[in-house]
């Protein structure tokens, strides 16, 4: 009897998450790129600043760190409003492999000991890893693609 109600419950909480996850985490990603790239327009408010200026120490940073911030902004305004999605995570994955810049750049700001301790700032840098699953997860809906659940499809085929 208790397995009858579980059962029940947890088919409505799979298609609540079915419904609502993708949205959810459209807009989600979308208020990170967007702060993240706001804090970039106000010099020393980014902890990502100092990272940046010592990545593309071959471009002039006071020149490229307000550049970033509108490029993330924009990604952050397309993700949050759900328009233009295509040109939206073209944006998100032409700036990802800059991110990772520093692993190269400046190993010893990323790692305490390679290859497992990673510093805060390889943190931050490894944590785009899900960044980047996140915009591959909505770009497989820019057709229609979308989450369904094992028990939306046999209601659906009905």
């Amino acid at each position: 009897m208790f397995e009858k109600y579980f059962d029940k419950a947890d088919i409505l909480i799979t298609e609540w998450m079915a419904k609502y996850g993708l949205s959810s985490l459209r807009i989600g990603l979308g208020i990170i790129f967007f702060w993240f790239g706001a804090l970039k327009f106000f010099p020393g408010l980014s902890p990502a600043e100092e990272l940046v200026r010592n990545t593309v120490y071959f471009v002039d940073p006071d020149l490229f760190i307000p550049i970033l911030a509108t490029w993330e902004v924009l990604i952050g305004i397309g993700l949050i409003a759900g328009k233009f999605m295509r040109t939206t995570l073209l944006l998100l994955f032409l700036q990802m492999p800059g991110t990772v810049l520093p692993v190269f750049l400046l190993p010893d700001v990323v790692w305490t000991s390679f290859p497992f301790g990673l510093t805060l700032e390889g943190q931050y840098i490894f944590k785009n890893l899900v960044l980047v699953s996140a915009g591959l997860v909505l770009g497989a809906t820019v057709r229609g693609g979308r989450l369904i659940t094992e028990y939306s499809e046999l209601t659906e085929s009905r």
